[in-house]
């Protein structure tokens, strides 16, 4: 069965933007260590998931890049663009962007029926809304954590919609020279 993971950038404690969905806190002179790291989880992935508040900008910015060959980051915005895209959405009756399909039931049940399909796995990139209901319904099944060198003392967090405790088990931590550190977990086995 396909696994659901996540992939977040985070400030030391623990906010995906701020206040105002402000993300200039994030370290975005990446290393090529972590670029690579990045590229590596990319292909282990064959969906997108992603809340339809979020897709407008991700969509728009990945088709920007690859409108333009010779930016730098064309061949990574090349995977983006190509990989299909699931919206979850309560509002929309029919997909508006390009290679995506809406999810419109429970996010559960869409949730499960992308993880018997056959193929690689699943990431999910945010938006926070959203990856705060597939934690709170246990739907992640590895969190790949990005956590940036900045505290912003308030913000968006998307941990605090548990009704519960949440235990992870650790997979792996890594440091790159940009600041960043990866941070990898699983769900804690069940006692």
């Amino acid at each position: 069965m396909k696994k659901l993971k996540l992939q977040m950038q985070l400030s030391v404690d623990g906010f995906v933007a701020g206040p105002n969905g402000e993300m200039d806190f994030m370290t975005w002179d990446m290393d090529d260590r972590l670029k690579n790291y990045i590229n590596d989880v990319t292909d282990s992935v064959d969906h997108i998931l992603l809340g339809r508040k979020m897709t407008d900008g991700f969509v728009s910015y990945w088709e920007s890049v690859v409108a333009d060959p010779a930016n730098t980051q064309f061949p990574f915005a090349k995977k983006m663009v190509d990989i299909p895209k699931v919206v979850f959405s309560k509002t929309l009756d029919k997909s508006i962007w390009n290679n995506t399909v809406l999810a419109k039931g429970d996010i559960s049940e869409e949730v499960s029926k992308l993880k018997k399909q056959s193929g690689k796995d699943i990431i999910v990139y945010g938006g926070s809304n959203f990856v705060s209901s597939l934690i709170k319904q246990n739907l992640i099944d590895e969190y790949i954590l990005f956590i940036n060198p900045a505290a912003l003392g308030k913000g968006m967090g998307i941990f605090n919609g548990l009704n519960s405790k949440l235990n992870l088990s650790l997979i792996e931590s890594k440091a790159y020279d940009c600041g960043i550190v990866v941070i990898r977990y699983k769900p804690a086995a069940a006692k």
